[in-house]
């Protein structure tokens, strides 16, 4: 098996004193600009020294972002370098502007593409957009970093793809899950035969149905977990046992709505650091949800794991006319100590609305509870009060139970 680099056999403590030396050094770029005044007002980069230390630094939100972006364009102050000082600005739906680099793999996706086999005399077929949005750059980027050629196909014209496929010889493919068995399913009613062995994908659901059908074609299939705003967090290795953490981030996963780290292996929201000297990025919120997984993958890779994206953070619901958020339900927890947590559950009663908030506490006043239920969520609802433990370990704050048939 081939290694990308030696940071990804590392060991536990290895990986923690680098961490303490690349973390105030980071902290005290994201200092250095702008955006961070505010967020990073007196902190002491020097003392940001763990995951333990960085958990207690402020959460920034992608609606955070936007506004600073929307208020001094493009970036928001959260770079280190003015826009002309980047190869590349992209933009995603928001508008959320990110910027790009073509230097030292930037955007990380060569260890991804590596740990799916492609490198050196591989041809990729890359059918990301390069409009506008990065996911093309992102990987081409990648598959420079190991060596392999590209073709940068983009999106649609599925014939041409075919035809290009051929052609060039193309022997891995670079998309989303689904495009691939497009590009296959032309191929078979036109006749042809291709030579894809490979398929490094992401951007939407890689189901084990699909997968399969790749792998009864002779493709190896594996996915990765990556955003416009962070590069590739996480990625699949042969092993296919979970998604191993970048060696340039560090993931968390906290209580949706809070910056609080969940107990390990429960579900939450996935919060990422990232190491890149441009653009670091500080305990940024991707509203996905995931879990660590424990143990390491036995592919050899040494880093956490993470089961990949398992659903949305943002669980805003409208009841009785009223938005609840995950924050306020955070909130809720913070106003009374003996609370552990909360789970506001969204039903129908007849026609009407109707909330329930359940509260995982060791006793407390239920009255007490009540009334901050109504000062907080701004909404009257049955409060139940449940054994610590109770409540389902699976990142939901709101659940929303009404059906609409």
């Amino acid at each position: 098996m081939s290694f990308f680099d030696t940071l990804e056999t590392r060991s536990a403590d290895e990986r923690a004193a680098d961490l303490a030396k690349a973390l105030p050094e980071q902290i005290a770029r994201a200092k250095s600009a702008a955006g961070y005044a505010t967020l990073l007002d007196g902190v002491d980069p020097a003392a940001v020294t763990s995951a333990e230390a960085l958990a207690k630094l402020p959460v920034l939100r992608k609606s955070e972002l936007s506004r600073a972006q929307a208020e001094k364009p493009p970036f928001g102050g959260f770079t280190v370098k003015p826009a002309h000082g980047f190869a590349h600005i992209f933009q995603s739906p928001g508008p959320i502007y990110e910027p790009g680099g073509v230097d030292g793999d930037w955007w990380r996706m060569g260890r991804f593409l590596n740990a799916a086999g492609i490198g050196q005399g591989d041809l990729v077929q890359n059918c990301f957009s390069y409009h506008l949005t990065p996911a093309g750059m992102i990987f081409e980027n990648g598959a420079r970093a190991v060596g392999a050629a590209v073709l940068p196909a983009g999106t649609g014209q599925t014939e041409l793809q075919v035809t290009a496929a051929r052609d060039v010889g193309a022997t891995a493919y670079a998309g989303t899950p689904d495009y691939l068995k497009v590009i296959l399913d032309k191929a078979d009613a036109m006749g042809v035969e291709l030579a894809f062995s490979k398929a490094a994908v992401g951007g939407g659901a890689l189901f084990p149905s699909l997968r399969q059908e790749y792998a009864d074609r002779g493709i190896t299939c594996l996915q990765c977990y990556a955003t416009a705003d962070l590069g590739n967090i996480a990625y699949e290795s042969p092993a296919m046992e979970g998604m191993i953490v970048d060696e340039h981030v560090i993931v968390e996963i906290v209580t949706p709505g809070t910056g609080n780290p969940v107990a390990p292996g429960e579900v939450g929201e996935v919060v990422v650091t990232t190491l890149n000297p441009d653009y670091p990025l500080i305990r940024f919120a991707t509203g996905d949800l995931s879990a660590v997984m424990p143990g390491v993958s036995p592919c050899g890779r040494t880093n956490m794991r993470i089961k990949g994206w398992m659903g949305r953070a943002d669980q805003t619901t409208k009841i009785k006319g009223m938005f609840v958020r995950p924050e306020q339900v955070a909130a809720l927890v913070e106003k009374h100590d003996e609370i552990v947590k909360a789970r506001v559950i969204a039903s129908r009663d007849g026609e009407m609305d109707a909330m329930t908030v359940q509260i995982e506490a060791a006793g407390g006043d239920e009255a007490a509870y009540a009334r901050s239920v109504i000062e907080v969520l701004k909404l009257k609802g049955k409060v139940e009060v449940v054994d610590p433990g109770a409540l389902p370990k699976d990142g939901l704050v709101i659940e929303d139970q009404r059906t609409y048939d």
